[in-house]
């Protein structure tokens, strides 16, 4: 079994990485942080043919989670988000939507919490979730042990840790995050970001130091 993962750019009022994780045997997966253009989006599922079972959050800002009600509507899959997640989702000014003309909210999410595995009905990929607040107090992190990567949103931003500038970020509570939970991870566990280029854990440890 090869777990593949697919990066597609999506250009909304920003510019962030959706990433589809798809299991090359099966072809079914997920899509995380699909944030704009949800076209695209259904168009490189129908070319590859890929089943998604599920869309996932790494956080509630709108530009991670702007396509998801016109492609789960399409798809007809659930949207899966941490426990947190609604004092974004729901809140067009916390999530950012407000100040960029945009009403975004995403009801009716399925709630995930720290240590849990998300796993395939119709393949052997396994996500565990990593709480890891800060950059909001719903991030988290998408670890898959067998494909040595994380997706990690905006906890990681351009080569080191990710913006605490906006409502509810908090500086201390992230860099405890990426000290307890990310650095842990195997030194070669790839890092995929919302807005940056990937990194791995061992190049993140020795920024932090």
């Amino acid at each position: 079994m090869a777990v593949q993962v697919y990066p597609l750019l999506a250009r909304g009022v920003f510019a962030t990485y959706g990433y589809f994780v798809i299991d090359s045997e099966t072809a079914c997966g997920f899509l995380v942080d699909p944030g704009a253009q949800p076209r695209l989006f259904l168009a490189a599922i129908r070319e590859n043919g890929w089943d998604i079972e599920a869309i996932l959050f790494t956080h509630g800002h709108f530009d991670h989670t702007g396509a998801a009600n016109p492609l789960r509507e399409e798809l007809g899959v659930p949207v899966m988000a941490h426990e947190l997640a609604d004092r974004y989702l729901l809140d067009t000014r916390l999530n950012l939507s407000a100040g960029h003309g945009r009403g975004i909210i995403v009801p009716d999410t399925v709630k995930v919490a720290d240590g849990e595995t998300i796993g395939l009905s119709c393949g052997n990929i396994a996500l565990e979730v990593l709480h890891v607040p800060g950059h909001t107090d719903d991030s988290c992190a998408f670890y898959c042990e067998q494909g040595r990567f994380a997706l990690v949103g905006d906890t990681v931003y351009e080569g080191g840790p990710g913006l605490t500038v906006f409502p509810t970020g908090d500086e201390a509570r992230l860099l405890e995050s990426i000290r307890s939970k990310l650095l842990p991870l195997p030194s070669v566990t790839l890092l995929l970001s919302g807005h940056s280029r990937p990194m791995t854990v061992a190049q993140l440890g020795r920024v932090m130091r």
